[in-house]
């Protein structure tokens, strides 16, 4: 069996303390066994304050980008090493700077360091002016399986999770700061409609790739923007197994990775029934 476990939580500008606050969630993670943990995006330097603006506009306040080989990646990585579980591999998204520039990226990692990255591919109207957008999708390797990463909005575009089920993944894992609506908002998060269509991505994701889903997302505000919790495991055929809801927490639940995935496509296989040669609209739209 593996343990999984994802934190929902608020995570803002302030690395020391949001150093902290991940050696606190590492440490709970690793007391109960947990072998895969899954933090949001923006764990180390925030998010940025709003998703307003188009290209050409001032620049927003825009949390402070970091190299995936500096010392703060290093230092989740050492607290991991210390916990007690080394080879605990945790997730979890960065601002980084890749050759002067900004990237949403999702870190992978254990006690030993770095395993593998993935940097958002999908950039929505708020990042495109700021950030550089990743270029495919390849899981990653890791001790509890083959891992496909993906940054929020990437979750929206059934195509990135069936790149990564259709290369081996085992296992898709979103790290998110993704926020309510912020225009006719609703009068709680339960009604809100980003709400909704959040964790309608999490459930479809799972269900058509046939794959477990572990997804983590802030909480709190920041700015303008009011972020919606819902971290949750999700099973290969679409039903939520643990979640956290909409505060800060954990949630932890053992999986039978390999037997869920075969249990899921031991009548329908999806990745074996699919018929790409009549899918040309995909590489070429309005050929038909």
């Amino acid at each position: 069996m593996t343990r999984v476990a994802v934190a929902a939580g608020h995570f803002g500008r302030d690395v020391a303390f949001n150093l902290q606050r991940i050696d606190g969630i590492v440490r709970e993670a690793a007391d109960s066994g947990a072998d895969l943990l899954v933090l949001p995006h923006g764990v180390l330097t925030g998010y940025h304050d709003h998703l307003d603006g188009a290209p050409g506009d001032p620049m927003p306040d825009l949390p402070a980008p970091l190299p995936v080989d500096g010392p703060e990646v290093a230092a989740v990585a050492a607290t991991v090493a210390t916990s007690g579980r080394p080879d605990l591999v945790v997730c979890f998204g960065i601002t980084e700077e890749v050759d002067g520039e900004r990237a949403n990226t999702a870190v992978c990692l254990d006690g030993g360091g770095v395993l593998g990255l993935h940097r958002k591919v999908h950039l929505p109207a708020g990042e495109v002016a700021w950030y550089r957008a990743g270029d495919g999708f390849t899981p990653v390797t890791t001790p509890v399986g083959r891992i496909g990463l993906l940054v929020d909005y990437d979750k929206t575009f059934p195509e990135a999770a069936r790149c990564l089920a259709l290369d081996g993944a085992d296992l898709l894992v979103c790290t998110c700061a993704w926020p309510a609506s912020r225009t006719n908002r609703a009068r709680s998060l339960a009604g809100d409609r980003q709400r909704r269509l959040f964790d309608l991505y999490d459930r479809a994701r799972a269900a058509e790739n046939q794959l477990w889903l572990l997804s983590a997302n802030q909480t709190g505000q920041h700015g303008t923007l009011r972020f919606l919790g819902q971290s949750k495991v999700v099973r290969p055929d679409g039903e939520v197994v643990a979640s956290v809801g909409a505060r800060a927490g954990l949630a932890s639940v053992d999986l039978d990775v390999a037997a869920g995935i075969d249990h899921a496509r031991r009548r329908f296989h999806h990745l074996k029934e699919r018929r790409p040669d009549l899918y040309s609209q995909l590489e070429h739209p309005g050929s038909a």
